[in-house]
């Protein structure tokens, strides 16, 4: 899409139906077929290990209230999901290395196990969504997502308070 294509009807038609694209998008590939078939705790285990797992690649420690901050929900809610994944034996919790007042999470060998899980079910929900695209399509598409989630990590980080995108100038 060119620029002059965003300033066309049917551009800013495309750009408007993102935001319900993006409200669909999980909830209906939770629908797609995989094995070991996903459940409702799933998906919350997956976003608490991913955020555990992206800390950890960063060199950096999460905390509950840091997780709370990246979900966007209350403490005592991320302390809930936080408390399943280490009942569960996917999650510990440690003395922070930094300080050691602070209380860090770290995935268990269950939990990287449960973590990779989790990557191959949604590789086989991409590849069963699009499984009658043509293949150069469905590597583009590809390409492209990992493109849009790399530039997210360049988003404020959460609890920083950055503002609305300015739109650009006409």
């Amino acid at each position: 899409m060119t620029d002059k294509d965003v300033s066309m009807p049917q551009g800013q038609a495309l750009l408007d139906a993102v935001g319900t694209a993006f409200a669909r998008l999980r909830r209906r590939t939770m629908q797609a077929p995989v094995d070991p078939p996903t459940g409702p705790k799933d998906l919350k285990r997956n976003l608490v290990l991913n955020i555990v797992d992206e800390a950890a690649e960063a060199d950096t420690e999460m905390t509950v209230g840091g997780l709370a901050d990246h979900l966007l929900v209350d403490p005592s809610v991320a302390s809930r999901m936080v408390s399943d994944c280490i009942s569960h034996g996917y999650l510990v919790r440690a003395a922070s290395q930094r300080d050691g007042r602070r209380t860090v999470l770290h995935l268990t060998e269950e939990g990287t196990a449960l973590l990779h899980r989790f990557r191959h079910q949604q590789r086989q929900a991409f590849e069963f969504i699009t499984r009658d695209w043509p293949e150069a399509e469905r590597l583009e598409f590809a390409r492209l997502l990992l493109k849009y989630t790399a530039s997210t990590a360049q988003l404020p980080a959460p609890g920083t308070g950055g503002g609305p995108p300015v739109p650009p100038a006409a």
